[in-house]
């Protein structure tokens, strides 16, 4: 996979390129978490872009298998952009994206700025 290793206010991110092959299940996480674990990331960053459809069809479990693969192994996963053209982010989906924004597994965010912002925010209560 194409990715690069930053470090943004202390800590590590695997930020994956716009283009590259699909995330479309529990293989393509197990992939990422072996390139995220070689990088030494505590964050893997994904491009909205990257992610199939079926992501944002709760029914299909294929977010739940991605997410809980990266829960399990104690990394987080950051989203990238907006879910539009992915389908509609109302209902559930918004819902769970708005539940995901409150905790540290999960996030979506709308840029690299967007993550600044949080990772400073979280910075906030670890002393310098």
């Amino acid at each position: 996979m194409t990715a690069t290793t930053t470090v943004r206010h202390g800590v590590r991110v695997l930020q994956l390129s716009e283009s590259g092959p699909a995330i479309a299940g529990e293989s393509d996480a197990t992939d990422l978490l072996g390139e995220a674990y070689g990088a030494q990331a505590e964050i893997v960053a994904v491009p909205v872009g990257r992610l199939t459809p079926e992501f944002v069809r709760l029914s299909s479990g294929v977010a739940g298998a991605i997410v809980q693969r990266f829960v399990n192994h104690r990394l987080r996963l950051v989203v990238i952009g907006s879910l539009d053209h992915l389908g509609p982010a109302t209902g559930p989906v918004a819902d769970w994206v708005h539940e995901a924004n409150g905790g540290d597994d999960l996030w979506f965010v709308d840029d690299l700025d967007e993550l600044d912002a949080r990772l400073r925010g979280a910075d906030m209560s670890t002393p310098s």
